[in-house]
């Protein structure tokens, strides 16, 4: 209960400041101002404009099955933030700690696809439809890289529990060291920080964290790789029928993939809501700025390292969309299929042997 109170709010305040950010992102790129008109720098913007989308009239056409059209942006929206239930944010607060939490976050985050197939074959559209055709084919082949790279991550920790994963990464141990299991609590006598993330740990981790990154983009509907909605060939893709508060439930399922995506891959490659300082010289920065397990000091750490770790990643997001332009969909079946699946197998066949080569190093 406690985590769902404190990740709730953090949630509706990424939503709201996420959107003002990625038109001053897009605005400093394309060298103009973006949004300056309502409250300080635009920053009420969003807020209006949420004002705006509740008070529009809902209009339906005639010819679509309503039942579902009405159902898919709903289930969109909640396939996602569904997923939010086994993050850990900090130690000892995640909303549901399941041994199984990776796993289950690769199949929440496989959910949306439905949704939008619902979405564009209930609207009735051609236009729509073939955004959901695009989505599916979009979303099921990056799905492969990235269970993939999720997989080479999961050899190396030998654990789909995410906070087991965040606690591995706490403290730095060396790789042969059977430090794999029972970790309970910070080990502040050891070096700790970035030094002991998996991207630093794991030598070949950057390829990994690469095609992640990329097929993340995908399973976000991010350009490059926004051809499910593709505005300017599309008119809107699968949401062309949709419009007011639906459009926007369908707009903000696509905002908390971003983020659910990032924070997934802060916990697989970035330590977490672990410490980005070592302790270095004797200063025990790692130990400063972690707290303890199960404190109030270790919440608001936790909070603040894995906040400021997730608001980086979806800058990045950001900076893609709008600096790189939108790829055909021949090109984007070929970047899948023929370039990140063959570097994920072989991302994997390295994990293991590099596993293998450390244990017996042990």
């Amino acid at each position: 209960m406690i985590a769902l109170i404190i990740i709730l709010p953090i949630l509706l305040f990424y939503l709201i400041v996420g959107v003002w950010a990625e038109r001053k992102i897009a605005g400093f790129i394309q060298d103009r101002l973006g949004p300056m008109e309502v409250g300080y720098k635009g920053l009420l913007q969003t807020i209006a404009d949420a004002l705006k989308l509740l008070q529009k009239e809902e209009i339906i056409a005639y010819a679509v099955d309503r039942k579902i059209f009405v159902m898919a942006p709903v289930l969109i929206f909640v396939s996602v933030f569904t997923g939010f239930a086994v993050l850990p944010m900090a130690p000892d607060l995640v909303g549901s700690s399941l041994e199984i939490g990776l796993f289950y976050m690769i199949a929440i985050i496989s959910l949306d696809v439905i949704g939008i197939l619902l979405a564009g074959w209930s609207s009735n559209s051609k236009y729509a439809v073939y955004g959901a055709m695009r989505g599916v084919a979009q979303i099921i082949s990056y799905e492969v890289p990235l269970g993939l790279t999720v997989l080479s991550m999961v050899v190396i920790s030998q654990t789909l529990d995410l906070q087991e994963i965040c606690f591995q990464q706490s403290i730095f141990v060396p790789e042969k060291s059977n430090y794999l299991f029972g970790v309970t609590s910070i080990d502040t006598s050891q070096i700790g920080g970035f030094l002991s993330w998996n991207i630093i740990r794991f030598p070949f981790s950057f390829i990994v964290f690469i095609i992640f990154f990329i097929t993340t983009l995908a399973e976000s509907n991010r350009a490059p790789f926004d051809l499910p909605e593709a505005e300017s060939e599309l008119i809107g893709g699968f949401q062309t029928e949709y419009g007011g508060f639906r459009w926007s439930v369908i707009m903000l399922g696509e905002y908390a993939m971003m983020l659910l995506t990032g924070l997934l891959g802060v916990i697989l490659f970035f330590g977490g809501w672990t410490s980005a300082l070592p302790n270095i010289g004797g200063l025990e920065l790692a130990n400063w700025t972690s707290g303890t397990v199960g404190s109030m000091s270790g919440y608001v750490w936790g909070l603040f390292w894995m906040i400021s770790k997730g608001a980086v990643w979806i800058f990045a997001q950001m900076w893609v969309r709008w600096t790189y332009p939108r790829l055909r969909i021949d090109q984007l079946m070929y970047l899948a299929w023929k370039v990140l699946t063959p570097f994920s197998l072989v991302m994997v066949l390295v994990a293991c042997v590099w596993k293998m080569w450390m244990f017996n190093a042990g």
